[in-house]
């Protein structure tokens, strides 16, 4: 199953998924993977910056050395005094990062790992950014499925994305989650486009509903759906999900969004 939008050439188009913890935010992304995955030529980065590793699980992926992996070596090197220079730097965090990123057919996979613990190393964490940014731009598309909140995309991984995707199921709480998330973004984050995208709806009224007491743009909603829910509670690969009902929504709202 693919879209039809097209892809301009010698572009990156970096996904950043959004919303409260629960909402499948997770599934979504992992969704979002396999579609653009199913892309013709199509070369997809994955990049699970939630510590817990869902979007890792999600793609039936084994996540090796993590950025913040690379991050904690490079701070020890730089507490030891190990005298590196910046560009010598740089070329050991380039190569570190392409040596930890997984790889399935088109697909690669890399995960940020554990929030930050020490101290401000913000020349550090810069690079790191710089690397990551440099990363991407060997890929066709990116989809980063991010923690609750939007700083720590920012912070940990690029300053800058097209796609913001606000996740959220039809409830108050979700809906006030992703609201707060787009003004913080709207200060914090370059993107071209916000949307949200409701999440787990069983009736067309119950979108309506939702979408009523928001003023969020809207990208579509995606239905309950028990294929999903098997494959999460069996351990499966999204990258295996047979079409049914939410991968079919799934696919119409990337088709809108990409079309713009």
């Amino acid at each position: 199953m693919t879209t039809n939008a097209s892809k301009p050439s010698n572009t990156t188009i970096l996904f950043a998924v959004c919303g409260k913890g629960g909402v499948g935010k997770t599934s979504i992304s992992a969704a979002l993977v396999k579609l653009l995955c199913d892309r013709p030529g199509a070369k997809v980065l994955a990049i699970d910056a939630d510590p817990a590793v869902g979007l890792a699980s999600a793609l039936g992926m084994a996540p090796g050395r993590t950025i913040d992996d690379i991050r904690t070596a490079l701070i020890k090197d730089v507490r030891d005094g190990s005298g590196v220079d910046k560009q010598e730097l740089l070329s050991r965090i380039d190569y570190d990062v392409f040596e930890a990123i997984e790889e399935k057919g088109n697909l690669g996979f890399l995960a940020i790992g554990r929030p930050e613990t020490e101290g401000c190393y913000c020349r550090v964490n810069s690079f790191l950014k710089e690397i990551i940014n440099t990363t991407a731009h060997h890929f066709d598309f990116v989809v980063i499925d991010g923690e609750a909140g939007i700083e720590q995309v920012n912070r940990r991984v690029m300053d800058a994305v097209d796609y913001l995707l606000l996740v959220s199921d039809a409830s108050a709480k979700g809906l006030n989650v992703v609201s707060e998330i787009q003004k913080t973004a709207a200060r914090t984050v370059k993107f071209k486009k916000a949307a949200l995208v409701l999440n787990r709806i069983r009736t067309p009224e119950e979108a309506e509903a939702a979408i009523s007491r928001t003023d969020l743009e809207t990208a579509g909603w995606i239905p309950e759906d028990d294929t999903i829910r098997d494959f999460d509670i069996q351990g499966k690969s999204i990258l295996d999900l047979p079409p049914c009902p939410a991968l079919t929504a799934i696919d119409k709202i990337l088709d809108r969004i990409l079309k713009g």
